[in-house]
């Protein structure tokens, strides 16, 4: 038999570990949220994420010189790491955009979890394209690097902190994509996502 001076200590330890346990749960709920969202997907919005990827492949590719053209050239060469962050960047930029297609062209625009949410993930969306352009480009052909480090400085500060701004643009990037995926599939706009994937919880206990 418990006491009753225990028994507030109890239900607090059980709330407490509850929480943590919520908590814990809540990234795999995100992609479990994310990938229900993408096999919502028509194949409107899918063509959208292959034209938007391509887009930024191209505008993030060309300047960088990872796309060989006569109008944009760099000094040092594109190095083994910039191809994948750059694909990597670009597939995930382009199906961030589509996440604002319409499904058909009578749906209502797909939303997440509020207008401020949207505009939030929209900004880290472009914020880690951003990242993702200085990550691959040249050192020492960047104008800002330059002006601010100098030649040397930009070889000796700025290079070796360009696979740190790659780590960045993907996370913040893919973050946002989740995010927004997630809150597609929410049941309504203010559910907390706490709710969210409360079947799958229930199965696995």
């Amino acid at each position: 038999m418990v006491c009753q001076e225990c028994q507030p200590f109890n239900r607090s330890s059980e709330v407490t570990i509850t929480e943590i346990s919520t908590v814990q749960r809540e990234p795999l709920r995100s992609f479990i949220a994310a990938g229900q969202a993408l096999r919502l997907w028509t194949p409107r919005q899918v063509m959208a994420a292959a034209g938007f990827s391509l887009l930024f492949a191209i505008l993030i590719g060309i300047p960088t010189v990872i796309i060989p053209n006569p109008v944009f050239g760099r000094e040092i060469a594109v190095l083994a790491w910039n191809y994948p962050v750059w694909i990597g960047s670009s597939v995930l930029a382009g199906m961030l955009a589509a996440t604002y297609v319409r499904p058909s062209k009578d749906a209502p625009a797909p939303t997440g979890d509020d207008d401020a949410e949207d505009t939030k993930q929209g900004k880290f969306g472009v914020f880690g394209t951003v990242l993702a352009w200085f990550a691959v480009g040249c050192p020492v052909c960047n104008k800002l690097a330059l002006l601010a480090l100098g030649y040397s400085g930009a070889l000796t500060w700025f290079a070796p902190f360009q696979p740190v701004l790659a780590a960045a643009a993907i996370l913040l990037t893919g973050g946002a994509l989740i995010f927004r995926l997630r809150g597609q599939v929410s049941c309504t706009p203010n559910t907390p996502f706490g709710e969210l994937g409360t079947s799958w919880g229930r199965a696995q206990s």
